[in-house]
């Protein structure tokens, strides 16, 4: 989802806001908290209104809602409400009295300012009709967990009482050691289906799975999936295809109802599951496989069965694949684009990763990396029709620079005769020369004319200037992460310089090699 707000709060600790709704703190790469609403942030600022000495995060809603979560928790300890949508959440000295407030705004206009709380408050900043809403929707809870209860009291009474299975199968009364089994595979898919990964979440007897809610973030559209078959098709076990867009670690939180076919109460069945990094790639026979041109090589020191760890981690792999001791070699074909990877591990702790995605091999030597706990890593890379890719950039580069230069000359000249001829025109209207001021005028207005079609012609080139521009910092930054630590800082400063130098031939060799020198 878009980032549509962020928010420092002190230290690394940062607030952000969501297109989906979406409301939370970070500090560095670990989340304390978010929330999710049917309405959208408007804007968020951190600032203390309880006088705790800690600041809060306070979000104007699409809503004309104003609420203050704490940092650590998110839970609310104050909100209020306008009667039209908050336009801004900012803070000052509004009453010029030496204090600063909290200011909001409405779209409407309505600004409210709030002092922060006293220490006689001790952090309640809560009013009266917000703790009855408090109360209300505790209330609420108390009376769904009284009904949950009185179910599983009638469906313990019914165990006891009745020795018919219908009977038990109607009121919800499953077996007591029923289990949810979830099992992840590669799916090759077939002409009605492309490939994907898949989910088979199966019980251990003969209940049936009545629905599955699966919550998975960048997999789902709105972040969440639900299965729901039709009463002829319902069966012990159901099978999700998953197709995640990237190769990122996903957490899947699955949720399933479990009982029989009569049934009008259902058990939840609640656990997680995570979905390996490079999940959309299939082991494949090395023999079949084409070996790709572009490569990464590395030294690691590391033991082939750490490696061997690590692709059993990172890949959805068979249970009945074996790895012989190094050298060897193991195949993975894309699910997404058929691509071919080749990973080689050699005794001495050489690893080879041959694969025409850059990126791919970038994502490979950083996961590698983290999870052998290497620190410093550099490597020895070549992907030619990449790098031939980007020669052609950097060569529209320069035109584009050429191109720049010519067009400001030409603008500089008409601007000059743009002058000399407006001091003419003057002349004759003063000196009552009506057909030379006439003429004059005319070349005016069709040098302006040129002048705006050179301005557009500019504003183009320099649009594509910067977009070849991102491509080069794009193509550095791809080269800084087939390294680690030290050497990947290393290669992205030393890449600029070679920019900064116009030396592309020492550029390509940086990415190569990782060093300048020879």
């Amino acid at each position: 989802k878009t980032i549509t707000a962020l928010s420092p709060m002190y230290g690394s600790r940062f607030g952000y806001a969501l297109s989906n709704g979406t409301v939370g703190v970070y500090d560095k790469t670990a989340r304390y908290w978010r929330i999710k609403s049917k309405n959208h942030a408007m804007s968020i600022h951190a600032f203390d209104l309880n006088s705790d000495g800690v600041c809060e995060l306070i979000t104007g809603w699409s809503n004309g809602k104003v609420d203050a979560r704490s940092d650590r928790t998110g839970e609310v300890i104050f909100k209020d409400n306008f009667a039209s949508s908050i336009a801004g959440v900012v803070e000052g000295d509004y009453r010029m009295d030496g204090s600063t407030q909290l200011i909001c705004c409405s779209v409407d206009g309505e600004v409210r300012g709030y002092l922060p709380g006293g220490e006689e408050m001790k952090g309640n900043l809560m009013d009266t009709s917000a703790e009855q809403d408090l109360i209300r929707e505790l209330s609420q809870k108390k009376q769904n967990l009284l009904l949950e209860l009185r179910n599983y009291e009638e469906n313990a009474k019914a165990e006891l009482n009745t020795h018919l299975k219908e009977a038990d199968g109607q009121r919800g009364v499953i077996p007591a050691n029923t289990q949810l089994q979830t099992s992840l595979s590669v799916n090759l898919g077939s002409n009605s289906q492309s490939a994907h990964v898949e989910l088979c979440i199966s019980t251990t007897n003969d209940t049936i799975i009545r629905a599955v809610l699966i919550f998975a973030e960048g997999i789902f559209e709105g972040e969440s999936h639900v299965v729901h078959p039709s009463l002829q098709n319902l069966s012990g076990c159901v099978r999700v295809p998953l197709t995640p867009p990237k190769d990122v670690p996903v957490d899947l939180h699955i949720k399933a109802f479990v009982g029989y076919r009569n049934s009008t109460q259902f058990h939840v069945f609640e656990l997680t599951r995570q979905l390996p990094r490079f999940s959309m790639y299939a082991l494949s026979s090395p023999d079949s496989a084409t070996e790709p041109l572009s490569f990464v090589n590395c030294a690691t020191n590391e033991r082939p069965q750490r490696v061997v760890m690590w692709l059993n981690q990172s890949f959805l792999l068979p249970e009945d694949a074996e790895f012989q001791s190094a050298p060897f070699q193991v195949c993975f074909t894309s699910l997404r684009n058929a691509g071919q990877l080749c990973i080689k591990i050699k005794p001495g702790g050489e690893i080879s990763v041959n694969t025409d995605d850059i990126d791919l091999a970038g994502d490979i030597i950083q996961s590698m990396a983290s999870f052998l706990a290497i620190e410093d890593l550099q490597v020895e890379a070549d992907f030619p029709a990449y790098f031939e890719e980007l020669r052609k950039v950097l060569v529209k580069v320069d035109e584009h620079h050429a191109v720049n230069q010519r067009l400001t000359a030409d603008m500089a000249e008409h601007s000059n005769l743009i002058r000399g001829m407006l001091v003419q025109a003057e002349d004759a209207r003063l000196l009552g020369d009506m057909k030379n001021m006439k003429t004059r005028y005319i070349e005016l207005y069709d040098l302006n004319r040129d002048l705006i079609n050179q301005y557009k012609i500019r504003c183009n080139n320099h649009t594509e200037l910067l977009n070849n521009l991102k491509a080069v910092n794009q193509a550095i930054q791809r080269a800084g992460r087939l390294r680690v630590g030290k050497p990947k800082t290393q290669v992205i400063s030393a890449c600029r310089d070679a920019i900064r130098s116009n030396n592309f031939n020492m550029l390509f060799r940086i990415m190569r090699v990782g060093t300048a020198s020879s």
